[in-house]
């Protein structure tokens, strides 16, 4: 590990508070005896979150509803005069927020200052960008504003390859995004934000893996993570699934189709252990509810505690408890497989 990484890691411990801890080990007990019991059990909140700052995107990514346009939900920016007290309210128990779900985050024009709103409740604090607009300027804000781990896309090495899926983007921005922030960092001597570029592996750019690893470390990366693609027309010789297995989330059926690996198991550790918040307040249950159609509340009529034992919740939780495969948004989830080749 090196010293950034380090960095990030040591983040991360320092915002585990004895009050937080406490509240996720009664969220983990109550996670295991539902389990045992087939009925839902919560004795905590959620210690991680994800934050929604925009549904907009400068992007067209083929299998993304935001690039798209795809979605039901209206497309907006999320309010700071609602996510402050919010975050007040959510403070004593939640260690990891990352702000992302749909959207490219930096299209806010006040995002850097709710991640410091976080930063200053020692909330840990992370995002993933398509890093267009990460200019030099834009790179020294982000160090100021002590966010602790930046998640950079990187689907190609060259243009070429990269515009497959990545539509509209261009590989080189990219790359100054990367070398931009780490410029920033050890200019202003910090040691965060971790920089992780993270390659969405298609079938157009598998070949260009290891050239994508290679650039990415030469321009400051800490880190390089290798992710399987999800797509939403199950068919066999899909153009952006790969053809070998390691690299896929999904596998070949007789009838001609795909299918997920995951073998649905009827439990969800993310339904006890987080949650996602919509730029509106929504709450939803997880990242695979892209279009919010499963809302548990919204933060703007409720409390975020209120909502998580509400009826809602309760019910949701039970079906999955009870049969995970007959719900829509559970049949194309990575819970319980591979999501890292």
């Amino acid at each position: 590990m090196n010293t950034y990484s380090f960095a990030a890691h040591k983040a991360l411990i320092q915002s585990w508070s004895v009050h937080r801890a406490v509240n996720a080990l009664l969220i983990l007990l109550s996670f295991w005896l539902s389990r045992i019991q087939k009925r839902p059990i919560i004795w905590g909140l959620p210690f991680s979150l994800s934050v929604e700052p925009t549904t907009s995107c400068n992007l067209r990514c083929p299998e993304c509803p935001s690039g798209l346009r795809s979605f039901t939900r209206p497309t907006g920016m999320l309010d700071a005069k609602v996510f402050q007290p919010f975050l007040d309210s959510i403070a004593h128990h939640v260690v990891y927020l990352n702000f992302y779900f749909q959207g490219e985050p930096f299209l806010h024009p006040k995002f850097l200052d709710l991640v410091n709103f976080a930063v200053q409740r020692n909330i840990f604090t992370s995002t993933s960008t398509n890093a267009h607009y990460l200019t030099p300027k834009m790179a020294e804000r982000v160090v100021e504003s002590g966010l602790h781990r930046i998640i950079i896309s990187l689907d190609g090495a060259s243009q070429e390859v990269y515009q497959n899926y990545r539509i509209g983007g261009q590989v080189e921005k990219v790359l100054e995004g990367i070398h931009n922030i780490h410029q920033a960092r050890v200019i202003a001597g910090k040691k965060t934000p971790e920089i992780v570029v993270q390659n969405l592996l298609v079938k157009p750019n598998i070949h260009e893996k290891d050239l994508v690893e290679a650039k990415a470390k030469e321009l400051g990366a800490d880190r390089v993570v290798f992710k399987t693609a999800q797509v939403y027309d199950l068919v066999a010789d899909h153009p952006l699934v790969p053809d070998e297995s390691k690299y896929s989330r999904y596998r070949a059926t007789s009838a001609g189709t795909l299918e997920i690996k995951n073998p649905l198991l009827n439990q969800c550790w993310r339904m006890w252990s987080g949650c996602v918040m919509t730029w509106d307040g929504r709450i939803v249950p997880c990242c695979f509810d892209k279009d919010a159609t499963h809302q548990m509340g919204n933060i703007q009529e409720k409390e975020l505690a209120h909502i998580w034992k509400d009826k809602p919740y309760t019910n949701f939780r039970k079906a999955i408890l009870q049969s995970r495969s007959k719900i829509d948004i559970c049949t194309n989830c990575t819970e319980g497989t591979k999501v890292w080749a």
